[in-house]
């Protein structure tokens, strides 16, 4: 086993707390959970709605996935956060399968939670595999 690396991509936003954007060890890529948050101000409010979050926390894993070599297409598994679960879960599922259909869909994991930094609406992190 190689030891693992970690990565902060200078295009993905700011950290909300003290994290890597990604980890990696033996060809499996960690990328830590995205918040809704702008890529070129961290200061600007978040974006009104799960929807536009869900968008703005796809292009910021892009945006990760990016920086390490990888896309989509490498992605294996994902977890999603969701403060409103009941209320957002179909409209962010909306914005969500755009970013994979109509490939293999990822396997998955959604769950109800009843906080997220920034009080945000959605987060979602990664596994993929190099």
């Amino acid at each position: 086993m190689t030891l693992p690396t970690f990565t902060m991509v200078d295009a993905a936003p700011t950290p909300v707390a003290p994290f890597s954007h990604a980890a990696e060890a033996d060809g499996w890529v960690f990328l830590t959970g995205q918040m809704p948050t702008d890529p070129d101000d961290d200061s600007k409010p978040l974006p009104e709605g799960v929807q536009a979050q869900t968008r703005r926390v796809m292009d910021n894993l892009n945006l990760v996935l990016e920086g390490v070599g990888l896309s989509l297409d490498n992605v294996v598994s994902v977890r999603i956060f969701l403060t409103e679960f009941k209320r957002d879960y179909p409209a962010m599922n909306e914005v969500y399968k755009s970013y994979f259909e109509p490939k293999p869909l990822p396997a998955r994991t959604c769950i109800g939670v009843t906080g997220l930094a920034r009080d945000a609406l959605v987060e979602i992190d990664f596994v993929a595999k190099r």
